[in-house]
């Protein structure tokens, strides 16, 4: 038996014994998650962080399928992963050995992929019949969901679209969690990397504080004016937090997904590397 047949005999399996959590049915809307992933190391480590993401796999209807906005893929227009077995991608250099030993290896979920490019044909979608996944989505998942047995798709960031135009795409996205599509912005709400402090007693700065405190207080309130940053001269932490907008931006698509009946609720608050906030959010 094929890995892809096999993947969907044993969802198949889960979904009607309601293994890993609970069974996914028609009528479960799914909520929308966006996870502050950090470094990749976190994949090999066991903390509060990475404990919390096996707890939020637990608690979560089991997905057909994940559909995974990281900060890590951007492209010039928005482009699905079309592959039908993904594979680990070590976008990154420098780390310990180990770490390029880790896989995840779900399955993709081609008919998904070409459902969604058709759902964002007005924004010129293409698929990417080779791409893997990035380590803003492998790092994640091989927490959140450890056997590797829901199908993953990524969607490309497109460099070309208006902050605001990412919010209305994720609109878009959001039809899919009447459909079992578990949708996931993997990014950060502080990412700065030449203010890290990676010393054992590394201390959060006021500013990176100040900054995510100001996203999550924007959250609750829906402050659309904040959250796209619409006059960054009222906010100047804005430059200090993200020098390029890549890691703030996947928040967004999940914001988009999300309705006004949807509960907001942060599973996970704290720093890494005394600025990098790993803040993880909740809607519905």
């Amino acid at each position: 038996m094929k890995r892809r047949d096999l993947l969907k005999a044993v969802m198949s399996i889960m979904a009607a014994h309601s293994l890993g959590g609970t069974a996914y049915a028609s009528t479960t809307k799914m909520p929308v998650l966006f996870i502050g992933h950090g470094s990749p190391m976190n994949v090999l480590r066991d903390n509060p962080f990475t404990q919390h993401l096996n707890r939020l796999g637990e608690s979560l209807p089991v997905p057909r399928a994940v559909l995974v906005i990281s900060a890590h893929w951007l492209a010039d227009e928005p482009t699905l992963s079309s592959t039908e077995e993904p594979d680990t991608m070590y976008d990154f250099g420098g780390f310990p050995d180990a770490l390029y030993e880790v896989s995840y290896p779900c399955m993709g979920e081609p008919d998904l992929a070409s459902q969604v490019g058709d759902d964002l044909a007005q924004y010129r979608s293409e698929l990417d019949e080779h791409r893997g996944l990035d380590h803003g989505a492998w790092t994640v998942l091989h927490h959140l969901y450890p056997k590797a047995n829901i199908p993953v798709v990524q969607l490309a960031m497109s460099r070309n679209l208006k902050i605001e135009e990412h919010l209305e795409l994720g609109a878009v996205l959001g039809q899919l969690r009447n459909e079992g599509v578990l949708i996931l912005g993997s990014g950060n709400i502080v990412h700065n990397l030449r203010r890290l402090d990676r010393s054992p007693d590394a201390v959060t700065p006021d500013w990176a504080a100040e900054f995510d405190e100001m996203i999550k207080t924007a959250l609750l309130q829906r402050n659309f004016d904040q959250l796209l940053a619409r006059d960054k001269s009222k906010y100047p932490l804005w430059a200090l937090s993200h020098p390029t907008i890549e890691h703030y931006v996947p928040l967004l698509y999940a914001l988009g997904a999300a309705t006004e009946d949807d509960e907001i609720s942060f599973p996970y608050e704290g720093f890494d590397s005394g600025s990098i906030s790993m803040r993880s959010v909740k809607f519905g």
